[in-house]
């Protein structure tokens, strides 16, 4: 695929990106995914040799399972040698420890293919592997999961009373997923609360929103952008037309929950406020190949006389850190809110067979400034929790902070005094 981005995936050979629903996309290239095929019979094995791997454990017990193994009940369902190849397969992906390293059986690699297309019934939120717990990214605006009170943050610990412990992404999104008008049942840790949460959430047909702006009666311009899809770049240039017509200098950029999408996006939104040239992520590949850098495009349409701060926090994910990042490194705007969520690798999509693909990450973001993305995350010049005691009042601490910085006159002079 072009290289779309991330949070952030397709299913032909083509770019796709991993939109918001249950389930971590931003991170394929779309931002994080393309597609790529293999031919059914490979001639080569790459770096593997027959001699460096004992192959004898492995059938010996594909033997016994084959010879021993009965159902502990009639619902036990039944399988046979070609899904027995499949959790093999699936075993040999996990053991690379990587949570975006997946290999899709036909069920699963066909429900991707509808997240992709955004054909799908469920909660909306996106769930990612986070140190070792199914963690919720963020829940779609105004979806089931964002109604019901799911939060970006919250660790997942059961699905319907089943333990979430040893459970996968692309696991805990087949059983999130169902029919609309059914219920589904979490149990959740959630930061700063004690003990466990129960949620239940109804699902129903997920519609994943796009941007949002709006003028506050103090004169700052605010543009909620909810993911980066493929139609974000023009909505976005609509979005910043509306704030020139405004006649205001004062622009905030809201984030908060945006899990990604497209890398195109991302690098066509930052060119607005960057001259042509300037790097805005780099795809490092380790030692597999040469890194590539993104550069602006230089639309470059603003200049020092803007006032610019991000809203960021737990939920902003994959094109939200590039953006975000390479904004706050250029000196372009000021970060308020919460340290983002810190998913900055890059996956490739190959088609195994007609009916089954890897997800295999193959390479990491940097900022420009050269910080991982998925080691370091973006972090805010103005740290600021959401109070949502007062939030439930009509009062968002973090957006409040986002204004007070625009209206610090003295901060801004001497800010461009510097930056010049």
């Amino acid at each position: 695929m072009p290289r779309n981005n991330l949070s952030s995936v397709t299913s032909r050979v083509i770019s796709f990106v991993i939109l918001l629903v249950i389930g971590f996309y931003i991170g394929l290239r779309t931002g994080e995914s393309r597609i790529s095929s293999l031919p059914p019979v490979l001639s080569g094995a790459g770096d593997f040799h027959p001699d460096q791997a004992d192959f004898s454990t492995f059938w010996k017990t594909w033997n016994i399972l084959q010879d021993k193994f009965v159902a502990t009940s009639s619902s036990t369902p039944k399988i046979n040698n070609q899904d027995m190849v499949w959790g093999a397969i699936q075993g040999l992906a996990s053991s690379y420890k990587d949570p975006y390293t997946v290999f899709m059986p036909p069920v699963q690699a066909e429900m991707f293919k509808d997240d992709v297309r955004g054909n799908f019934e469920g909660v909306g939120m996106e769930v990612a592997m986070k140190d070792g717990s199914l963690t919720v990214v963020a829940p779609l605006k105004d979806s089931p999961a964002y109604n019901a009170g799911i939060k970006a943050g919250d660790i997942i610990t059961k699905i319907n009373e089943k333990s979430a412990a040893s459970f996968t992404t692309d696991q805990a999104v087949a059983l999130i997923r169902g029919k609309k008008g059914t219920p589904v049942n979490f149990t959740i840790i959630r930061s700063g609360v004690k003990g466990t949460l129960e949620i239940k959430v109804i699902r129903d047909t997920i519609s994943i929103p796009a941007i949002n702006t709006s003028m506050s009666s103090d004169r700052v311009f605010r543009i909620e952008l909810y993911n980066f899809s493929a139609t974000s770049p023009e909505l976005f240039r609509k979005a910043l037309r509306e704030f020139i017509d405004a006649r205001t200098d004062k622009l905030i950029l809201d984030l908060r929950g945006n899990p990604g999408g497209y890398l195109e996006a991302a690098i066509d939104m930052a060119s607005w406020f960057l001259p042509v040239g300037k790097p805005v992520v780099t795809e490092d590949f380790g030692k597999k190949k040469t890194s590539v850098v993104y550069r602006s495009k230089g639309y470059d349409v603003f200049n020092k006389t803007l006032r610019m701060v991000i809203l960021i926090d737990g939920g902003s994910a994959s094109a939200s850190e590039i953006l975000a990042g390479a904004l706050k490194e250029h000196n372009v705007a000021v970060i308020v809110g919460q340290k983002s969520f810190g998913k900055g690798s890059v996956q490739e999509l190959i088609s195994i067979t007609s009916e089954t693909s890897l997800k295999v990450t193959v390479a990491r973001w940097l900022t420009p400034d050269g910080t991982s993305i998925s080691a370091e995350g973006v972090k805010p010049d103005y740290v600021v929790a959401l109070d949502e005691a007062q939030f439930k009042k009509g009062v968002d601490t973090q957006l409040e902070k986002a204004k007070q910085v625009l209206k610090d006159d003295a901060f801004w002079q001497a800010r461009n005094l510097k930056i010049e």
